[in-house]
């Protein structure tokens, strides 16, 4: 699998973009971590690439203003799996598949169970209690 995060630079897209220049223990969806005191942050409209059409969100995220990095490419991040998560799968045309709702310890099997349909593209990790995109995991 590939985890895809969100660069830095998308937040300078949004003119409506706030800068937090301390928002503790936010999910930061470009490392994949929570934030630490005293990082500064952008909080900012995203759009995750696999909804199209109707199926397309914008959602608030977090990211850092000047990322350190740290996000492996092929490795679920513990750090934002310790809580329940919803996963959407999207086929290509960016029509939602199924949406499953996953409790810790059981991603990487639900996951790889939905990238095994060919139809599926993309996998989207979302916070079960707001909705919001985390990151996305496509094959490898």
């Amino acid at each position: 699998m590939r985890i895809h995060t969100v660069p830095p630079a998308a937040a300078l897209n949004d003119p409506g973009r706030e800068h937090r220049a301390s928002e503790p223990d936010v999910p930061l969806r470009c490392c994949l971590r929570k934030s630490l005191p005293d990082e500064p942050v952008w909080l900012f409209r995203y759009t995750p690439a696999a909804g199209k059409g109707p199926y397309e969100e914008v959602g608030p995220i977090f990211v850092h203003v000047d990322c350190p990095g740290g996000a492996a490419a092929d490795v679920l991040p513990a750090a934002l799996l310790k809580s329940a998560r919803v996963l959407r799968s999207y086929n290509a045309a960016g029509q939602i598949e199924d949406g499953v709702l996953v409790e810790p310890g059981a991603f990487d099997g639900v996951v790889a169970g939905l990238l095994d349909d060919p139809v599926v593209e993309a996998v989207q990790v979302r916070s079960l209690s707001h909705g919001c995109f985390l990151f996305a995991i496509t094959r490898s």
